[in-house]
């Protein structure tokens, strides 16, 4: 079998809901990440892409169902380009790049391009079917921008709460104060903002429709700005507006090959994708899945948390950002250097692209040969994926 390796990584700036990329169609969206990313192999015969494996949590309005297709054609790639779309809600385009590395491992590719779009801003309201012919009386639109929607009465009731009343369940179970959730946000703020400053984003960011830096970073951010919002989910709750992430707009994606692959594609690859995990838990405690998750990956690896140098965890919210890491038992440090989903933002589908090109670069420049890029998924379930810097910059020590 084949490794499967990272060569480059690019996304979009994260949105804010109804904000600068509210008039970009998902799909516009879609095809602008995925030219900028083949810019970055201008020597790549398109036509030698394999297939292509994109992200959408959504799918109900503009995505059309295959969002990857589409952006295919409206990219301009060859028509004999295939491509699908999958759903695993947040965790879409890292399910893409997991499912285009077993391509490349199974040999029935050597070029993969993977990666995600949403725009939570245009999800679309949708009407349910009647069950009869002309009824009588009002219909309700239901909104597809986040969270549960024509709930089967099947369900148990625990199981569709609400994604904050889950998180809050998580936050009791575990004991996470108010106080630790703000000084996360505030640190992933802060973070993000230094990381733009520095130029960390520069290359990894593509600017669209006059946004340059993703929208919802507040670098004034500070615990008593917090402190003083209301909880979002119960009026004693510790879950705000604050410390979890936004409703957001962005399209990232990453291009993976083999080694064979390398001659053809032009840049050198910068990681190898050397290990998955996926897991599944009661759907209101999903914002811990990703502890297991992460677990199969590293041991799938080889290698165990000693050994792993960063980790990008995505912040759905800062209490299971931080039951995650508390359990991992990781240094915090490591986590999410450059700043998270709470300062950047969170369109579903693209998330899990950011995470891998962000892991990539961070490993690089911090001179590590180990990283884990780990997401929680709503109706219990999560990804990760351990990433191998195979790049000069790395300690082997």
């Amino acid at each position: 079998m084949s490794d499967a390796y990272l060569y480059a990584a690019v996304r979009t700036p994260f949105g804010r809901f109804g904000g600068a990329l509210a008039g970009v169609r998902p799909d516009d969206l879609a095809a602008t990440a995925l030219t900028g990313l083949l810019d970055r192999a201008p020597d790549l015969d398109r036509a030698a892409i394999g297939d292509v494996v994109w992200g959408n949590a959504n799918g109900a309005g503009e995505d059309n169902r295959n969002v990857g297709r589409m952006a295919v054609l409206l990219a301009g790639l060859p028509v004999s380009v295939p491509a699908t779309t999958v759903n695993r809600l947040c965790g879409s385009s890292l399910d893409a790049a997991i499912i285009a590395s077993r391509t490349l491992e199974s040999g029935d590719a050597d070029i993969v391009v993977a990666g995600g779009v949403e725009s939570m801003t245009r999800a679309p309201w949708v009407l349910p079917k009647p069950d009869r012919a002309y009824p009588a009386g009002h219909v309700t639109a239901v909104s597809t921008t986040l969270g549960w929607r024509l709930v089967n009465p099947a369900m148990p009731k625990e199981w569709t709460a609400s994604l904050g009343e889950c998180n809050e369940l998580l936050g009791e179970k575990f004991s996470i104060s108010r106080e630790r959730q703000d000084a996360f946000a505030v640190r992933s703020h802060r973070l993000a903002a230094r990381a733009w400053d520095d130029g960390f984003y520069d290359d990894l960011v593509l600017p669209v429709e006059g946004l340059a830096r993703d929208e919802g970073i507040r670098p004034d951010t500070d615990p008593g700005r917090l402190a003083a919002l209301k909880p979002s989910f119960r009026p004693d709750g510790t879950i705000t507006a604050g410390n979890a992430s936004p409703l957001s707009d962005g399209a990232s994606a990453v291009l993976l090959g083999t080694a064979k692959a390398a001659d053809r594609i032009g840049p050198a690859p910068v990681a190898r994708i050397a290990g998955r995990g996926v897991h599944a838990v009661e759907p209101q405690m999903f914002g811990f899945a990703p502890v297991e998750a992460a677990d199969k990956a590293l041991r799938r690896a080889g290698i165990g948390w000693s050994d792993v140098g960063a980790v990008e965890l995505n912040e759905a919210f800062a209490v299971q950002s931080l039951a995650c890491v508390d359990a991992w038992g990781v240094d915090p440090e490591i986590v999410n250097t450059r700043g998270g989903a709470i300062a950047l933002g969170h369109p579903l589908g693209a998330s899990g692209g950011r995470l891998l090109g962000t892991l990539a670069k961070v490993l690089r420049e911090r001179r590590e040969r180990w990283g884990v890029a780990a997401i929680c998924i709503g109706v219990g379930q999560a990804l990760a994926v351990v990433l191998e810097n195979v790049t000069d910059e790395v300690s082997r020590g």
